[in-house]
């Protein structure tokens, strides 16, 4: 079900989400995504057995209710099998505690949602660049 999936975009607010879809999808990036709508969302599915080939990227919001973008970070960076993912936190903030929180629990980049669209569309496909074509990964 989840055997070709390269990113894993977890995000609760749907403008946001479009955003980053419409904005992937413009350079065909967005062939192997899936969009994941809460932090418990995003748990259930990493963590399941149905999942078996980890992604090579996963894009997390910061702020989203009930569990939230750090909780999921720390339940990913703390498996021995998951920890090596790549995980990009995406923050309307660019409060220092929430850079700084991301970071100790082993955030890969820290990216401030900028408001322009345009400059949001460079950003997320700079980064999808880079994760999936420039850096080398684990197989």
């Amino acid at each position: 079900m989840y055997a070709d999936v390269e990113i894993v975009l977890v995000e609760d607010n749907i403008e946001d989400a479009r955003l980053t879809l419409r904005s992937l999808r413009q350079n065909n990036i967005d062939r192997r995504l899936l969009h994941l709508s809460s932090g418990e969302e995003a748990l259930n599915v990493l963590f399941s057995e149905t999942f078996r080939r980890q992604p090579k990227l996963i894009l997390l919001d910061l702020k989203m209710p009930r569990i939230s973008g750090l909780e999921v970070l720390e339940k990913i960076k703390s498996d021995p099998v998951r920890k090596t993912i790549p995980v990009v936190m995406l923050s309307s903030s660019n409060e220092e505690r929430d850079v700084f929180q991301s970071y100790q629990l082993g955030a890969n980049a820290f990216v401030v949602k900028p408001v322009d669209t345009r400059v949001f569309t460079q950003v997320v496909n700079q980064m999808c660049v880079f994760w999936l074509s420039v850096n080398t990964t684990l197989a």
